[in-house]
């Protein structure tokens, strides 16, 4: 199928973010399907880490939008200038992202030539995928049917904060936290997770969370422990453990992350 890929930024009140959207023909085989992804990437990161997952989606019909994550200087020349602004409001670049999706595939389409959206697919990688889990509860999409998909999240049962704090990443990690604004330091936005996963109020959504046994950051025991917290508020929660998807390459997720939403949507 082919498909048109748009430029375009998110603004909020508090930061502006870079974005790409992905639009498909109306000529496909089986036409624009109603169910719309939207993709975010982790810390330090950018939204090229989920390209592979739009051009899966497009593929099988299915409008999409990659943004990045505020203050994250490979993705966008913005910056996050409060710790505070970005815990409270980051996960809201997903409401931001369906609004702006639905103005360009009016403009490129036009209004009657594709089934309007039913369903969200809210998704991401890592830090990405704890603020789409989040933005399931937002009201942009309380009349739409909505799953979250969260790769590579969990909760970690080591000491270390993340795969960042270890010998690792040791000889990169000064360099690497001049990637995201100051206001973002690894030590505040790392503790500041921890403790959201552990005390998640998200319930009675629909969430799968794919993280691969070679993760060393969520870790042996991190997708269950994590599994556990979200089924004790109500949420409907699935699993899948790839044997190979290490935490630096979530494009490789992919093939786990169609071949689940297919199922789940009956695509054919």
């Amino acid at each position: 199928m082919t498909a048109k890929v748009l430029c375009t930024e998110l603004t909020l009140p508090f930061f502006t973010v870079n974005a790409l959207a992905f639009i498909p023909s109306v000529d496909g085989v089986g036409g624009i399907k109603p169910e719309w992804a939207f993709f975010s990437h982790g810390y330090t990161s950018h939204k090229g880490d989920c390209l592979n997952w739009a051009t899966r989606m497009v593929e099988a019909g299915v409008p999409c939008m990659i943004f990045d994550q505020p203050g994250h200087f490979l993705g966008s020349f913005h910056e996050a200038s409060s710790l505070e602004d970005f815990k409270a409001h980051a996960h809201e670049l997903f409401g931001e992202a369906f609004n702006r999706l639905n103005l360009l595939m009016e403009h490129s389409l036009g209004v009657g030539n594709y089934s309007p959206c039913s369903s969200v697919i809210l998704g991401g990688h890592s830090l990405g995928g704890y603020t789409a889990l989040r933005a399931l509860e937002l009201p942009a999409f309380e009349n739409l049917r909505r799953i979250g998909v969260a790769v590579g999240v969990g909760l970690a049962q080591r000491q270390a904060a993340h795969l960042f704090e270890t010998a690792f990443y040791e000889k990169t990690l000064s360099l690497r936290r001049q990637l995201v604004s100051e206001a973002l330091d690894s030590r505040l936005v790392f503790a500041w997770l921890k403790e959201e996963k552990m005390n998640m109020t998200l319930r009675n959504q629909r969430v799968h969370l794919i993280v691969g046994e070679d993760d060393i950051v969520v870790g042996p025991g991190g997708l269950e422990a994590f599994e556990e917290v979200l089924k004790a508020n109500g949420n409907e929660v699935t699993i899948e453990r790839p044997k190979k998807l290490a935490h630096h390459e979530p494009g490789a997720a992919s093939p786990h992350l169609y071949s689940f939403l297919k199922k789940h949507f009956t695509w054919t």
